[in-house]
């Protein structure tokens, strides 16, 4: 969730194509099933958008030039995963995002388009060891040279966030050194008040399909998406992560529960001659049961206790990889263990009722 929160609810991006799952004013739109795509938001109309726009707000514009690009220095080298990014001067503003070294892009960087860059933690990270040594340094992206200008904190990994592999050029950079042509525009707007964002996305709509040159009769070719609505989504999204993980955690106790069983049956049938000669002594069914109980339970928790230790100690090893906090999920150690004290008392209750109805005469005979 906090690669969407970063930029703030206060915040709306208006793409070629929507980012949210139900039809709303500025959702997804509906369209026939052969229906084109919309054309992409080129440069020139989202400089005439970001000219015309007087609503009081910061725009931002941006754009993926290249997911798989290769950064190199010296005799290190990157695998061809690198995104390079297009933006303005207002983009480390509009996403809220920070740098941990040097500075942003100003004016004169836009307008003279001279190869200059802002790169992610990582990158920074790998090939200059500490991030203070990248600023003013020289990274190639591509075959080009780029001085560094700054770097952005670290704001980690995930499936849609990856910051930490990014180089940021300016736009006139980017017209110069890359092939823009097929490339989409988003728009990003920061608006001062989440109060007025209806008033400013409505604004933003007309304007943008001013800067579009769309006829009054013309459906927009365009999406304007607020960042609560993609936030929502994500949350809808997770719903059905969660009932996928909670599935699979069901079906693994339950072959969990079923292998124990099946190890605890065993043990009975091992162990006749020993049930019989307890219940000669003295033992009773209800002694036999318990004991049967006990272990299936200790068994169980013995293979809990191994698998929290091992998930705490690789987790943790993880976060000094990705230098994030030092973590003991007590809270969910305790679920873990109180589940493992539920599986044995299942996977036990019959293996323990068969010992325990065992006739004491046949246990002593048995072979």
């Amino acid at each position: 969730m906090t690669n969407f929160t970063s930029m703030g609810s206060n915040t709306f991006s208006i793409t070629t194509q929507s980012m949210v799952s139900n039809s709303k004013k500025h959702g997804k739109k509906k369209r026939n099933a052969d229906a084109k795509p919309d054309p992409n938001i080129e440069l020139r109309d989202a400089e005439r958008f970001k000219e015309l726009y007087q609503f009081p707000s910061t725009v931002s514009i941006s754009m993926m030039l290249n997911g798989n690009a290769i950064v190199k220095r010296k005799q290190k080298k990157s695998n061809p995963n690198i995104i390079v990014m297009g933006a303005d001067e207002n983009y480390m503003n509009v996403s809220g995002t920070n740098l941990a070294v040097g500075r942003n892009f100003n004016s004169l960087d836009m307008a003279n388009g001279a190869n200059t860059c802002i790169i992610g933690y990582g990158l920074a990270t790998r090939f200059f060891e500490k991030p203070e040594l990248a600023e003013n340094a020289i990274l190639h992206v591509g075959n080009l040279p780029y001085r560094v200008l700054g770097v952005m904190e670290s704001k980690g990994a995930s499936l849609i966030n990856r910051m930490d592999n990014m180089v940021i050029v300016g736009l006139q950079n980017a017209r110069r050194n890359f092939s823009i042509t097929d490339k989409s525009c988003v728009l990003s707007v920061l608006i001062p008040d989440i109060k007025f964002m209806d008033l400013a996305t409505d604004e933003a709509e007309a304007v943008m399909r001013t800067a579009r040159r769309l006829r009054p009769e013309e459906n927009s070719n365009f999406t304007v998406n607020k960042n609560d609505e993609l936030a929502n989504t994500l949350i809808e999204n997770s719903k059905y992560i969660t009932l996928s993980a909670s599935l699979i955690g069901f079906i693994t106790l339950l072959g969990a529960a079923i292998g124990l069983m099946n190890i605890m049956l065993v043990s009975v049938a091992e162990r006749t001659r020993e049930i019989g000669l307890a219940k000669a002594i003295g033992a009773n069914a209800k002694t036999i049961k318990t004991q049967f109980l006990l272990e299936s339970v200790i068994i169980s928790i013995q293979g809990g206790v191994i698998g929290i230790v091992a998930g705490v100690v690789i987790g943790n090893l993880l976060s000094l990889v990705f230098k994030t906090a030092f973590v003991i999920p007590w809270m969910w150690i305790g679920l873990g263990i109180t589940i493992c004290v539920v599986v044995g008392l299942a996977a036990g209750i019959y293996p323990a009722l068969k010992a325990g109805r065992l006739n004491p005469i046949n246990a002593l005979r048995y072979e």
